[in-house]
């Protein structure tokens, strides 16, 4: 059992199903898309959602998926194994700067397994008094970051001793992230050549949430430019997309599939494309982008096409979350 008071750092991301299967997809689809944040509506739009889940979505949609998680399962889920090595990495570079005053630093997701709230639970069960929580996305979207919010503040309505908890809210902009992913491109580019374009392709949200004011389109419009300025990108070598878009609504766009369509037609053969909202390679970077979208492009008349990864356990992204930890959470490191 850890000392009293001892701080606790908890990488948090979206989550995944248990197993490549459809009856593991359906009940991670069912608490993903019950979720008010991810698929907003009351009253009746509310109910006829729940009904479209229930009734079609959870029956029709797992076997799809779980095929897709398939061609890229391996003992484990993707996002499941970098997280855990994520945890590890960090735990590494942690003692080193802190020696025996070091947080401990743990693993949890949105949905599925390991879960926030039980995290929470066995955290301060074993004595700790103070977590800080850092979402595994650079961009705060009211879908992905908020969701961590809500599973804090419902947990503590149940404590009669809280928690003292903090939460990063987003790092779009940070200059150690910008330069983590500069770095990573850069090498990259040395290891496999140049290309055509640089395609920045992030998880869409429907414009509707946008429009209401979700500030995520914004942040990833913020990250990319950043990105291009520290690169010293001219404007026609670079874009940003959005992709994952999901139902019949409007989403942000420009369309990652689409956009990748018409690129060759304009002159574009050589492509690089990575995905700067993810920091850990998953379904919709490993099977959508990297085999789906290459298939588009390709056929479209495309030569080359080059899938850029997450960041992932790299050294400049590990780097990035200790100066959070540090920044977020400075004070508490070292007390007891």
């Amino acid at each position: 059992m850890s000392q009293p008071g001892k701080t606790a750092v908890v990488l948090v991301n979206l989550g995944t199903p248990d197993k490549a299967e459809p009856s593991a997809v359906r009940r991670y689809l069912k608490e993903f898309l019950s979720d008010q944040r991810v698929v907003e509506g009351k009253g009746l739009r509310r109910l006829l959602w729940l009904s479209v889940l229930n009734g079609i979505i959870l029956n029709v949609r797992p076997k799809k998926v779980a095929k897709a998680y398939a061609s890229i399962w391996e003992d484990d889920s993707p996002m499941r194994k970098i997280l855990d090595k994520q945890v590890a990495e960090l735990h590494l570079l942690l003692q080193k700067q802190y020696g025996d005053h070091a947080p401990e630093v743990f693993s949890a997701m949105t949905y599925g397994k390991p879960g926030l709230t039980q995290r929470l639970e066995k955290l301060s069960e074993s004595g700790y008094k103070k977590v800080l929580l850092v979402p595994m996305y650079p961009q705060y979207s009211a879908t992905t970051t908020a969701p961590i919010y809500d599973l804090a503040a419902k947990y503590q309505l149940k404590q009669r001793c809280v928690l003292d908890i903090r939460i990063v809210n987003s790092y779009y902009d940070h200059p150690a992230y910008i330069s983590a992913l500069a770095d990573h491109i850069e090498v990259f580019k040395r290891e496999k050549g140049s290309a055509d374009k640089l395609i920045l392709s992030y998880h869409g949200i429907p414009k509707e949430y946008a429009d209401k004011g979700d500030p995520y389109p914004d942040q990833c419009h913020q990250t990319s430019a950043l990105l291009a300025e520290k690169m010293g990108l001219a404007d026609s070598e670079w874009m940003t997309t959005f992709q994952s878009r999901f139902g019949p609504a409007q989403w942000m766009q420009p369309y990652t599939d689409k956009t990748l369509e018409a690129l060759p037609a304009k002159g574009v053969k050589a492509l690089h494309i990575t995905c700067p909202a993810f920091s850990a390679d998953c379904l919709e970077t490993l099977e959508e982008i990297a085999i789906e979208n290459r298939d588009v492009f390709l056929e479209a008349g495309g030569e080359r096409y080059d899938y850029i990864s997450a960041l992932n356990a790299q050294s400049g992204f590990i780097d990035l979350l200790a100066t959070l930890v540090k920044e977020q959470a400075g004070d508490w490191v070292g007390e007891r």
